[in-house]
């Protein structure tokens, strides 16, 4: 008796699922997860809203993800030309660094003790040096920067070049700024270009 209450049950599931895809529930769930996974421009911007404002970007920058990464909000962006990678990260509640940490003598361990936090099993970054320190602007004002260059491991990139920045909404929020890419490609005028434009 059990045997035909479940063989009845997966009749009628198998109508239902029969049912809804004649229906059109195919094309509604491929639409659903589309969004989800590869959302439009205009989808990222709307969620982007929650760590800047990014319209002032020109098109040469392309904004791959708003999401949540490591427990707070980030955006990512990319540099078309040049792969080069620009993260913003909303650090409020939880700074990992602060202006002041830049701007102290022993930036390079806070700046290990940062990477160990977020280290992932398929990436780890080693050798971080900081080789020159620095400012630029972003959300309307002149923010400290330090450049570094790093070692990953487990990605075929291997060496990159980069800023890691700390800059201050109008509300007094604290959003991370990073950049990098291969160290021989990195380009300290893209970055600045770009942060410059988020408000």
């Amino acid at each position: 008796m059990g045997c035909l209450k479940n063989l009845i049950r997966a009749v009628i599931l198998a109508l239902a699922i029969v049912g809804f895809l004649s229906l059109g529930g195919k094309e509604l769930v491929m639409k659903y997860c589309s969004q989800w996974f590869n959302p439009s421009q205009e989808t990222i911007l709307e969620r982007a809203k929650k760590v800047g404002d990014f319209s002032g970007i020109n098109e040469e920058f392309e904004l791959e993800k708003a999401t949540g990464m490591f427990g707070y909000n980030g955006v990512v962006a990319e540099h078309k030309a040049s792969g080069q990678k620009l993260i913003i990260v909303d650090s409020n509640k939880k700074p990992l660094l602060t202006k002041a940490d830049l701007q102290s003598a022993n930036i390079e361990e806070k700046l290990k003790e940062v990477t160990g936090k977020v280290k992932y099993q398929a990436l780890s970054v080693e050798d971080l040096q900081v080789t020159k320190k620095g400012t630029m602007y972003s959300y309307g004002a002149s923010v400290p920067y330090v450049r570094f260059n790093a070692k990953i491991s487990k990605l075929p990139i291997g060496d990159v070049s980069g800023i890691i920045s700390v800059a201050e909404t109008k509300d007094g929020e604290n959003r991370l700024l990073i950049s990098a890419n291969e160290k021989d490609k990195y380009s300290q005028l893209i970055s600045e270009e770009f942060f410059r434009a988020v408000k």
